[in-house]
């Protein structure tokens, strides 16, 4: 009797992975969504709301105001597809654009450029990141850095990389408003280092910034390289593959034209009105009944394959920054999100596989799975197995335990990582950001807590300068922190001023010092003497 039910259950098993299986010959991308636990009636029900939302979808395609919060378009579907724009305008800047990107990077790769420098934050530079590391070669024909944090440390360790090769470093900077803080503090470190040498900061740099925009004049003022567009209707976040990412990864050597070729054919998929025929629809509604419909989960990301371990940071920005909501487009407080967090395989199951299988069910898993180990064939290790084929084990033996422990999982398999196919990834799942957020009635396009982080940091540099002030002003008499917060009357953010008294004491610029005190807190802090 019980071999009949394991039998059952196997065949019920091995039915069901058949009928929910998504294949696409074309692009050979594989998508199983069997392992999560929906029922038929799940997706039934959903088709009434998914018609709802393919409609959306068609209007925001043709230039509807998608990001009502900010009165913008959402085009960067357009960006692989222009003749999809709403007006020839657009489609014709979309086509120019992308020709200077490839002519500007024939003629660097004629000249004496070496290196490329990219410098920016968040969106516009994770995207070029996680493409730059995922398809880097031996045959690469420049050698991109980044800096995409304000870490003083940080940005010494990548120029002392770079060293002596700076002459030969063309420097992008990327901000679309040209005011973003961190990217501002990054070019001006950069451009520092540049004429520390004696080199001519604009002879070496390149703007991707929005036309009119502070940094686009300052590029045209100072004589910089080029100036390439971003575009008002095309947030950070998915502008990949507009001049953010394209340049720099032309001037990579990396297959630009197999990039927009996968995410073009991959948007055509995920336009289909028939949901078992559409990868980013099951996707998305896989997002959608793990969390149904209300956020909170954890979307655990598993590439099993090194070429991949940056998508999911790339994926964290994407996902939490689009769905992170507190609004719904009605005004209702609903605190949407998805948690999105990944390793790679098979290090997670070294990492928090533990807890994945025996702590709290809370999440879900995406498995990605890559099929060509290598160029060229593998020896074999022990057991008649090559490397690849027990990478490919771990996998499905960490698939089989979460299923085991009732824990849900889906798997995207393609074929081997190139352009192509990273293009087809990069577009799923901007796809079905898109489909989950028009399910749950969100704005996924705007970041509006992000503006609120950013608005904070500027009042906290604003206090920092008011205590310098007041301590330079009272040479060598030392205060405790509520004396200086009462001064300057901020004694309802004392805890504030003792953190920026503590950072200004390890560092040099201000010259403040600090006579300790115990418990620390009650250290005085003091300018000379």
């Amino acid at each position: 009797m019980k071999k009949d039910i394991e039998e059952l259950v196997i065949i019920t098993s091995w039915q069901r992975f058949k009928e929910y299986l998504y294949y696409d010959e074309e692009m050979e991308l594989l998508l199983d969504i069997s392992r999560m636990n929906f029922t038929p009636e799940f997706l039934t029900e959903m088709t009434e709301p998914m018609g709802t939302v393919y409609h959306q979808l068609q209007l925001m395609e043709k230039g509807a105001l998608a990001n009502p919060d900010e009165g913008r378009m959402v085009g960067h579907y357009w960006l692989r597809n222009p003749d999809l724009a709403p007006s020839e305008e657009i489609a014709q800047d979309i086509k120019e654009t992308l020709g200077e990107i490839l002519d500007f990077a024939e003629q660097i790769h004629m000249g004496s450029f070496r290196n490329i420098l990219l410098v920016g934050v968040g969106g516009s530079i994770l995207g070029p990141r996680f493409v730059a590391d995922a398809l880097a070669s031996p045959q690469d024909k420049m050698k991109a850095f980044f800096i995409d944090n304000g870490d003083p440390d940080g940005i010494d360790r990548v120029l002392s990389h770079i060293g002596e090769e700076l002459n030969a470093t063309l420097c992008i900077i990327i901000s679309k408003s040209g005011g973003t803080i961190e990217t501002r503090n990054g070019m001006l470190e950069v451009r520092k280092r540049y004429e520390e040498l004696g080199l001519s900061f604009p002879g070496h740099a390149v703007a991707i910034t929005q036309r009119g925009s502070e940094l686009d004049k300052l590029s045209q003022k100072e004589g910089w390289l080029r100036a390439f567009p971003m575009w008002d209707w095309v947030g950070g976040r998915t502008s990949l593959l507009s001049a953010v990412g394209l340049l720099s990864l032309a001037l990579q050597g990396i297959d630009t034209a197999g990039l927009l070729q996968g995410a073009r054919d991959c948007d055509k998929r995920t336009r289909r009105p028939d949901t078992l025929n559409n990868p980013g629809a099951l996707l998305a509604l896989m997002w959608y009944h793990s969390t149904q419909g209300h956020g909170g989960k954890q979307m655990v990301v598993l590439p099993y394959k090194d070429r991949l371990e940056l998508f999911t940071k790339y994926l964290q920005q994407l996902i939490m920054e689009s769905l992170g909501k507190e609004k719904n487009l009605k005004g209702e407080t609903v605190h949407q999100g998805i948690t999105v967090y990944g390793n790679k395989g098979s290090s997670d199951q070294h990492s928090y596989l533990q807890q994945l299988l025996e702590g709290p069910n809370n999440f879900f898993v995406t498995f990605i799975e890559v099929l060509k180990d290598r160029q060229g064939p593998s020896a074999y290790m022990e057991e008649n197995s090559t490397s690849g084929e027990y990478l490919q084990a771990f996998l499905l033996g960490t698939r089989e335990a979460l299923t085991q422990k009732g824990r849900e999982s889906m798997t995207i398999t393609v074929k081997e990582i190139n352009a192509y196919t990273i293009g087809v990834l990069i577009a799923l799942f901007e796809r079905a950001v898109s489909i989950y957020a028009l399910l749950v009635g969100i704005n996924a396009y705007h970041q509006p807590a992000v503006e609120m982080g950013k608005k904070a940091a500027g009042q906290a540099i604003q206090l920092k300068n008011r205590i310098v002030y007041f301590l330079k002003s009272h040479p060598s008499e030392k205060f405790s922190v509520h004396e200086i917060a009462l001064a300057i009357q901020e004694e309802e953010h004392q805890e504030m001023v003792f953190k920026i008294l503590l950072h200004l004491t390890i560092n040099p610029e201000h010259g403040v010092n600090m006579e300790p005190g115990h418990p620390l807190p009650e250290s005085r802090f003091f300018v000379g003497g």
